[in-house]
């Protein structure tokens, strides 16, 4: 199974790109971790409705790549209290169009890494919503990571363990009612 793990940080000494590379180093048996790379929230265009039967390249890019796994891990830091505006318009390109979009019905589950000492909870929270509000299958309940300069606590490990785990057994198939 293939997990897309997406940094809402464009910084390249970010926090929650290195959150994502503990994820990765954390995942189950079988379970392939894939970054995608930042520079490609960094380069789309702001979501712009008459640009939808011409999509720009980047934003094509986006949004097979997001469409193509199996189920996506966001890592959000917090600005402002809320959720970058980068990560929230990659999200407006990828939840359109409406019901064909690469967003539906994906299996995403969030975690959040920040220097403060709440761990970009509130990101976390709106971000959930967000992301369910465009149509993807939210689980889990989050995992706040504080004062993330400081390094990541060897506890983090198996809880990121969890959070996959969690996000893994959602996203299987469903056949005839029953997950196979």
């Amino acid at each position: 199974m293939k997990v897309l793990a997406v940094s809402g940080s464009l910084r390249a000494d970010s926090h929650n790109t290195r959150l994502l590379e503990e994820a990765a180093a954390a995942a189950p048996g079988g379970v392939e971790v894939e970054l995608f790379d930042p520079a490609q929230i960094a380069e789309l265009p702001l979501y712009d409705q008459d640009l939808e039967g011409d999509a720009p390249v980047s934003v094509e890019r986006l949004r097979e790549a997001w469409g193509e796994a199996d189920a996506i891990l966001f890592a959000t830091p917090e600005y402002n209290g809320s959720v970058p505006g980068g990560l929230k318009n990659a999200i407006d390109w990828a939840s359109r169009p409406k019901l064909e979009a690469a967003l539906t019905n994906q299996t995403v589950a969030v975690v959040g890494a920040s220097t403060g000492q709440f761990g970009a909870i509130w990101a976390q929270n709106d971000l959930r919503r967000i992301l369910g509000i465009a149509g993807a299958r939210v689980v889990g309940e989050g995992l706040p990571v504080a004062r993330a300069q400081e390094g990541f606590s060897e506890q983090l490990q198996p809880q990121l363990h969890e959070v996959l785990q969690l996000l893994v057994e959602a996203a299987q198939p469903v056949e005839d009612g029953v997950a196979a």
